[in-house]
């Protein structure tokens, strides 16, 4: 035991110690500087970038003497613009006979010989590695201690495309890429006013991952922004991969089963929310973008909602939210009602569903619960297989599988079609994440009514509107503007009333400018103004 201890002891130690040896470099690193020796400098890079194959190291001679040394990885820059901006000029132009004492090389090569403007000059180690790591050209000069450091990023990427899991009949069809730079230029393109702010940090010891926080100034409200901005900066972690790595940290109920982070592909979507007061967080090589705060009736509204003439939307809305309250009542309903309330079924439906159980070995809860985990479980092979046999495999192996449990005994036909019905509701949830909320949801609200009956279901219901409306998003109420009441802001619940009529933003995070039109202004031609 006591050797055990020792080991123990000793492997802490030494865990402890290079924890400490590490932070002792990164902290060298910060203060490190560069010298007026040409070589010196070259081994201080090639110390940070040891066993780093990728990185290439282009010695440039003019007038027959080594002047210069160019690092950049491959893969990172623009080869052509680094041949015709770089390499060309200060190949071709040289050297002046006499160069001006009071100009350095840096500056003669920054100023006459590159051609690219997007340069700075910088004496720092630690900010040489992170730029050459971003994509710039590092020009090392004889005899000067500071670095010139030439934006030609130049990595491929992915092409604006349609969003596959927000697609639309009629709206744009472009969708965010992983660069950055791309999607807050597709904001851009579509408002073109100062106004919109987009500001930029770094997260990720190891990955330095660039983060921008997107907002109009004047309706995103300075409160909400400020938590905004406190959350996102006060993240430590190695590595943002995604932008889901950052909506873990800033949720404010990390255990609630419900989104309190909204995502999308959409740049049309994004600057919507960002038009009612919210905050827009992109991260660098995800093209999902966290718009907060988030309510609960922004979830289960789609792009296309605003696309299409209010009427229809309304109508649509409302038959989504029928779907949405089948997708995880159905089940619980149906096994409550054959279990404990049959007095509540037609008689014929009744005697129907009863013919159809004869035989079946288990009861109603327990049917329902074996399809609901096979109807999951074809859904996610579905997913995870790829495309061309993923949907073959979904239709095909429910319909064989079901028809073979139905023949066999092992269910009734009745819950075969409640829980097939069940799923294709919830198909018209258009967030993913809250669809998959309510599938979670499902299973123990089909307990309470296969032990319970309807008063297990009651209280379960009782239980999940509680938790909603102690919902908190940034501070905002998770049901407003519903609860707490703001009649004003009704007219984008389950219902849209028609553009013309929705003068004022959502009260409850816009900021100083509270009004989308003038009131009132109204459709079609006015009386006393035609000629």
């Amino acid at each position: 035991m006591i050797r055990i201890l020792n080991r123990l002891l000793k492997s802490s130690h030494k865990k402890q110690t290079e924890g400490e040896v590490l932070l002792q470099e990164n902290q060298d690193l910060q203060t490190q500087q560069f010298v007026g020796n040409l070589d010196q400098n070259m081994q201080a890079m090639k110390e940070q970038f040891r066993n780093c194959s990728d990185v290439t190291y282009r010695p440039i001679q003019l007038q027959g003497q080594l002047k210069a040394i160019l690092i950049y990885i491959d893969g990172m820059v623009d080869t052509v613009k680094l041949e015709e901006n770089v390499l060309k000029p200060l190949l071709i132009k040289g050297l002046p006979q006499e160069l001006n004492q009071l100009e350095s090389l840096a500056d003669f090569i920054r100023n006459q010989a590159i051609a690219t403007r997007q340069t700075k000059l910088t004496s720092s180690v630690s900010e040489t590695v992170q730029e050459v790591l971003n994509g710039h050209v590092a020009v090392f000069a004889a005899g000067e201690n500071q670095v010139l450091l030439a934006d030609l990023q130049g990595f491929e990427k992915r092409q604006i495309t349609e969003p596959e899991t927000e697609s639309v009949v009629r709206g744009p069809r472009e969708g965010f890429t992983e660069s950055l730079r791309t999607n807050t230029s597709l904001l851009r393109r579509k408002v073109r006013s100062s106004r919109l702010k987009i500001e930029s940090l770094t997260l990720g010891e190891v990955s330095r991952t660039d983060v921008a926080l997107a907002y109009i100034e004047g309706i995103a409200q300075d409160s909400i922004l400020e938590e905004v901005r406190k959350r996102v900066s006060r993240i430590q972690i190695d590595a943002v991969l995604d932008s889901e790595y950052i909506e873990e940290f800033i949720e404010d109920t990390p255990f609630s089963v419900f989104p309190t982070v909204q995502n999308t592909e959409r740049p049309d979507v994004v600057l919507s929310n960002l038009l009612e007061g919210k905050i827009a967080i992109i991260v660098d090589g995800s093209p999902f973008v966290l718009i907060v705060p988030m309510t609960f009736w922004s979830v289960i509204q789609a792009a296309e909602d605003y696309y299409e003439h209010f009427i229809y939307t309304t109508s649509i809305r409302w038959l989504r939210f029928i779907l949405l309250c089948a997708s995880f009542l159905l089940p619980s309903l149906y096994v409550a009602s054959t279990t404990f309330h049959p007095q509540l079924i037609p008689t014929e439906l009744l005697l129907s569903i009863a013919a159809a159980r004869e035989g079946v070995p288990f009861p109603a809860v327990v049917e329902a619960i074996l399809m609901e985990v096979m109807f999951e479980a074809l859904r996610e092979a579905g997913i995870r297989l790829p495309k061309p046999v993923g949907s073959a495999v979904s239709m095909v192996g429910a319909l064989v599988i079901g028809e073979s449990a139905v023949r066999a005994g092992i269910v009734s036909a009745p819950v075969v079609i409640v829980v097939a019905f069940t799923g294709i509701a919830s198909f018209a949830i258009p967030r993913y994440n809250l669809g998959l909320a309510f599938r979670v949801l499902r299973f123990p609200l089909l307990i309470l009514g296969g032990t319970l009956g309807f008063y297990g279901v009651g209280c379960g219901l009782i239980a999940l509107l509680i938790h909603l409306v102690n919902l908190r998003s940034f501070g905002v109420p998770y049901m407003a503007p519903v609860s707490p009441q703001i009649p004003g802001n009704l007219k984008d619940t389950l219902i849209r009333g028609p553009r013309w009529a929705m003068v004022g933003r959502p009260t409850f995070f816009v900021g100083r400018d509270k009004k989308r039109i003038p009131e009132g202004q109204k459709p079609g031609p006015q009386r006393g103004k035609t000629k």
